[in-house]
């Protein structure tokens, strides 16, 4: 025997907002063509940051090792060897961090380089 009136469950509309937001969550994404022309515009910026940003710190943490060996006690211990060597690794340090820029910029260019044929036919596309 078939149960003609099914038991219907209603929610309140402040749950069936909650409800729906939880659902968009797991709808899969349709991007459109703008969402897609910025994220492509974000990319080039993005690995230039990283990689600039990781040849400063790296710079600057070789800077701080020549530092310490000139400046603390273990430097008076080991005597001129570790002024020299502390010498020679702050001055490697200064160039890393000296570099970190005109490595963002050369990133920058070679990344945009690489994605501009798609950048073009998105914005081509976009302004038709």
């Amino acid at each position: 025997m078939e149960n003609e009136h099914p038991f219907i469950l209603t929610y309140s509309s402040q749950q069936q907002k909650e409800v729906e937001a939880i659902r968009k969550k797991y709808l899969p994404k349709e991007e459109d063509k703008m969402e897609q022309l910025r994220k492509l515009h974000s990319v080039p910026s993005t690995r230039a940051q990283t990689a600039a940003l990781t040849i400063g710190i790296i710079g600057a943490l070789i800077m701080g090792l020549g530092m310490s060996l000139i400046m603390t006690q273990l430097g008076a211990a080991l005597g001129i060897l570790a002024t020299v060597l502390g010498v020679i690794l702050g001055i490697a340090g200064m160039i890393c961090v000296a570099l970190a820029y005109p490595i963002y910029n050369r990133v920058l260019r070679k990344q945009r380089q690489r994605i501009a044929p798609q950048i073009l036919q998105l914005s081509d596309e976009l302004l038709q």
